[in-house]
């Protein structure tokens, strides 16, 4: 893949890093920093080429800085991917290595946890650099942000339900949760609480034993859970689920989960849309995890935090009502909720510029 071609004009910054003696090969996305430092969480995943792994943090990245943006968060958008198999390689001089990496970029990019992280890691990480969130509470930080996640996504459904059937409540539907990781679990402990039938997957059978015996819950194929008659079909793994092969055998009347970057390309959010499919856009509906490491930039308070992913709900029934009175997809419609805040905060201010007083002005003076 060229790089530049890649990039398409449109990311500030992506820088490769490799320290052999450790075997770290990261890649960090910068994609905006209109609105504020850079947030995102590092994955560690055994990616099938450099290609994939720069693809993927390409993706993740700009999702990063509408999410930030359709969160009212004054953030930008960034990630970082490592590449390899974290049960195999992943050790503290590799993560001190990647701190310093992270650290060499002066505070324009600031990690969190992702697929194939922890907080542990982040603990180790925060010892060569200040860049980093979702540390230990001994730390200041706010730990694991997965429950916070996961509180935000079961929020959003409910704004879904009062959309889809005129609802404040997921009693009584059906829906189906594929991934019970560290996010899927926790929203399934929300939805068997409250009334729903649940219906599960996952590739970590491990995982899905523990499901099974915690809530008692149904579970599917990997393979065949998007295909699972329901009320709601809820993506919490990998991206991509809503794809031309997968699009014809939904049989939900909503789509909304944790996963990023759940449509393979923008056009699906308009065939959903023309199916008669609700879908709450990704990166609105899992911002919780985002909010809640974003507080820790001011000091962390738990109470503050849950306060501003309670906002979700309305973030949700906000792009709803746009989606209504433009006539557009749901998903077209958070892309204008996040673009229409980046252009009007955007002239207020530009790029972040580390160890300078506050934000440069317009005409370049800091």
């Amino acid at each position: 893949m060229p790089v530049f071609d890649a990039l398409g004009g449109e990311y500030e910054e992506v820088v490769f890093f490799h320290d052999p003696p450790t075997g770290l090969k990261a890649i960090i996305a910068i994609h905006s920093t209109t609105l504020g430092p850079a947030l995102g969480g590092t994955r560690f995943y055994p990616f099938a080429s450099e290609e994939d792994a720069l693809r993927d943090v390409l993706r993740l990245s700009r999702g990063m800085t509408y999410k930030a943006a359709a969160a009212g968060l004054d953030l930008g958008g960034g990630k970082a991917v490592i590449i390899g198999d974290p049960k195999r390689i992943k050790t503290e001089e590799l993560l001190r290595a990647y701190g310093r990496f992270i650290d060499s970029l002066g505070g324009r990019y600031i990690t969190a946890e992702d697929i194939g992280t922890a907080r542990d890691d982040m603990d180790i990480i925060r010892r060569e650099t200040r860049y980093v969130t979702g540390v230990a509470p001994e730390f200041g930080g706010s730990g694991d942000p997965s429950p916070v996640t996961a509180y935000g996504v079961y929020l959003g459904l409910i704004a879904c339900a009062e959309e889809a059937w005129q609802e404040h409540s997921v009693s009584g539907r059906r829906v189906a949760v594929q991934g019970v990781g560290k996010v899927g679990y926790h929203l399934v402990k929300h939805l068997v609480e409250n009334g729903a039938t649940v219906v599960v997957s996952d590739v970590d059978v491990d995982a899905v034993a523990r499901t099974v015996r915690d809530f008692g819950v149904e579970t599917a194929e990997p393979e065949k859970i998007h295909a699972e008659e329901c009320d709601i079909f809820a993506p919490c793994a990998m991206g991509g689920v809503i794809r031309d092969d997968t699009l014809p055998e939904l049989k939900c009347r909503v789509v909304a989960g944790s996963a990023n970057n759940q449509l393979g390309r923008p056009e699906h959010g308009e065939a959903l849309a023309e199916m008669g499919i609700l879908y709450a856009p990704d990166y609105v509906i899992n911002a919780g995890g985002l909010i809640n490491v974003a507080d820790e930039l001011q000091g962390y308070n738990p109470e503050r935090a849950k306060s501003r992913v309670e906002g979700i709900y309305r973030n949700v029934r906000e792009i709803f009502t746009i989606a209504r009175e433009r006539r557009m997809s749901t998903a077209a419609a958070a892309d204008k909720f996040a673009e229409e805040r980046i252009g009007k905060i955007g002239r207020v201010r530009l790029y972040w510029v580390p160890g300078g007083r506050g934000w440069a002005k317009i005409w370049g003076r800091a």
